[in-house]
């Protein structure tokens, strides 16, 4: 397994509310169709400014890895068009997952 996690840092409350309904309403849909197998948006707690995560579990790094070839930089165009240098901050970090509860209940 495989875990891929996109942090979001927002300049206001209102495109980190938008930013989720982009996410909900087709973007992480369009990420599970190009190799991933589960999906978590997550709001991040805390003082300043409204920072979200969207993390991605895929089945080995090959999977991702064409995900990251073939899908994510159209799928990253996407999101720069919808949301403007400037209005999200973006780090991306990748890793194989040593254990997950979710492995133990299978």
């Amino acid at each position: 397994m495989y875990a891929y996690t996109v942090h979001a840092v927002f300049t206001d409350v209102h495109v980190a509310k938008a930013w989720v309904q982009w996410l909900r309403d087709g973007h992480v849909a369009e990420v599970i169709a190009a190799g991933a197998i589960g999906a978590a948006i997550v709001q991040i707690d805390g003082d300043g400014e409204p920072q979200c995560e969207a993390r991605y579990t895929f089945a080995s790094k090959a999977t991702f890895d064409v995900y990251e070839h073939d899908h994510a930089p159209r799928l990253r165009a996407e999101a720069a068009s919808r949301f403007p240098p400037g209005s999200v901050v973006y780090t991306r970090s990748s890793g194989a997952i040593l254990w997950s509860s979710d492995e133990a209940h299978r």
